[in-house]
C-alpha cells in the first residue's frame, strides 16, 4: 500500500507584528499577565484585504511546492483547512486558485474543523493517496483571526491569544512503508460545542445580522478557558498515544512533538504528562499566538527550515480545538 509522504512544507505570516505592549494600549492587560497565562509575547495581524486567508494560503503553498521541487501544475487536489474563509461562500479552497496556476479543474475541498483542521486534513490526504485517487495533494491551513476579535478589555481572554498566518504541506505517494504518514487518529465530541465557539452571524436567526445581534457581541469568539484547558490536557496525550500504538511506536521513539500552538501552558502540561523532553517539543506560540488551523504547519515548516527537523525524523503531531475535536498523526518525515 502507498504511504503519503510529506514532500515539502511552507509557511507565510503577515508582516505586521503586534506585541503585548501594543495590546496594553487598547486593553486593560499587561505583558506579564499575557505571558504568564499563555506564553505569547507577540502575534501577527494581517493587512486586510490584501493579506486575505486565501492569499496567505497561496504564499505558504508556493513555498511548500518550491521545497518539494514541484510545480503548481503538478497539484491534482487542494484541501484547505480554515475557520476564516474570505467569504461565507465559496470556500477558500476554490478562491486560492485565483493565486495559483493549477492545471485543469482540480478538486478543492474546504474543511472547517478549527484548531484540529490540519490534522484532519492530513488524514484525508493520506486516505486519498493510499486509495490512489490523487498523486499530489496540497494541504493548506490558513487563518485570519485578528479581524474577528473583541479588542477591548471585555474580550481580552481571546483577543490576546489569536493571530494570523498560513502553513502548507505537499503530499505525494511513496512505496516505502517506513516513511510518510504511519498512523492517524481523529475524534469529535459535539456536546461541548458551545464551550469554544462563535455564535453568530447564524442562519438560525430569522435575519442573519441585525443591529441587536451585533450589540449582543455574538459575532465575537467565546472560549471557556478553564474548560478547554481541562479537556485539552486530557485529549492531547490520549490521542497521541493512540496513533503511536497504531504505528507500533512509543513516546520514546519520537524525535519531535509538534502540538497545536494553543497555549504554552497546555503544551507544557501535555509534554510533562507524556514524559517528552522540552528539547523535543516544537513551540513558536511566543511569536505567533494561536493561528488555529495554521499553527501546526507553520511550526513544522519553521523547524525544517532552521534545521531542527531532518529527513528520517519521527514526528508526532496532535491538536485539540473547537467542536470539541482532536486528533494526531505520526509521520516519518
Amino acid at each position: 500500500m502507498l504511504n503519503a509522504k510529506i514532500a515539502g512544507l511552507g509557511h507565510y505570516v503577515p508582516k505586521q507584528v503586534v506585541t503585548n505592549a501594543d495590546l496594553e494600549k487598547i486593553i486593560d492587560t499587561t505583558d506579564a499577565w499575557i505571558v504568564e497565562r499563555t506564553g505569547i509575547k507577540e502575534r501577527r495581524w494581517a493587512d486586510v484585504p490584501e493579506e486575505s486567508t486565501s492569499f496567505m494560503g497561496a504564499q505558504a503553498a508556493k513555498a511548500a511546492l518550491a521545497q518539494a521541487g514541484l510545480q503548481e501544475s503538478d497539484v491534482d487536489c487542494v484541501i484547505f483547512a480554515t475557520l476564516s474563509s474570505d467569504y461565507f461562500f465559496p470556500g477558500s479552497a476554490c478562491v486560492v486558485q485565483n493565486f495559483m496556476e493549477f492545471s485543469g479543474n482540480i478538486p478543492a475541498y474546504d474543511i472547517r474543523i478549527q484548531c484540529s483542521g490540519f490534522v484532519y486534513g492530513l488524514q484525508m490526504a493520506d486516505s486519498f493517496i493510499k486509495s490512489g485517487l490523487y498523486k499530489c495533494i496540497l494541504l493548506i491551513g490558513a487563518e485570519i483571526q485578528s479581524t474577528s476579535l473583541n479588542k477591548t478589555t471585555a474580550g481580552r481572554d481571546t483577543a490576546v491569544i489569536f493571530g494570523d498566518g498560513a502553513g502548507a504541506a505537499v503530499l505525494i505517494p511513496s512505496e516505502n512503508e517506513k516513511e510518510g504518514i504511519l498512523a492517524t487518529s481523529v475524534h469529535a465530541e459535539g456536546k461541548y460545542a458551545k464551550e469554544l465557539w462563535c455564535e453568530g452571524p447564524t442562519p438560525l436567526d430569522k435575519v442573519r445580522m441585525t443591529l441587536e445581534s451585533i450589540e449582543s457581541g455574538k459575532h465575537f469568539p467565546y472560549m471557556n478557558g478553564r474548560y478547554v484547558f481541562k479537556h485539552a490536557v486530557t485529549r492531547f496525550p490520549e490521542v497521541l498515544k493512540e496513533s503511536l500504538e497504531k504505528a507500533g511506536k512509543t513516546v520514546d521513539d519520537l524525535d519531535w512533538f509538534i502540538p497545536h500552538q494553543a497555549n504554552l501552558r497546555i503544551t507544557e502540561a501535555v509534554g510533562n504528562q507524556l514524559g517528552i523532553s522540552p528539547a523535543k517539543v516544537i513551540s513558536n506560540i511566543h511569536k505567533y499566538g494561536n493561528t488555529t488551523a495554521a499553527s501546526i504547519p507553520i511550526a513544522w515548516s519553521e523547524a525544517v527550515l532552521d534545521g531542527r527537523i531532518k529527513r528520517g525524523d519521527l514526528v508526532g503531531i496532535a491538536a485539540f480545538g473547537a467542536g470539541f475535536t482532536w486528533g494526531s498523526v505520526i509521520v516519518r518525515y
